[in-house]
């Protein structure tokens, strides 16, 4: 199984603590997440669109799918 890279990593794991698993259209600074990325992990299974934004149609309302969860748990450190 692929894993994800560290910024696709860093965006799945905002998931882990939404309702639903929704994940972010922009991140901590502001800027929309590229299109690229985004696809990349629908691609993988690590994300799925939840739902179409009619104010912007070419954003992506995606969630976290158990593949993606289970992709941040692995990356996450043990706490041993």
């Amino acid at each position: 199984m692929k894993k994800p890279t560290t910024k696709q990593l860093n965006w799945l794991k905002r998931g882990l603590q939404q309702a639903g698993g929704k994940l972010p259209l922009f991140d901590r600074s502001g800027k929309h997440y590229d299109n690229r990325l985004i696809q990349a992990c629908i691609t993988h299974g690590w994300a799925e669109p939840w739902f179409n934004n009619p104010l912007k149609p070419d954003w992506l309302v995606c969630k976290l799918t158990e593949n993606g969860r289970a992709a941040c748990t692995k990356a996450m450190p043990s706490s041993d």
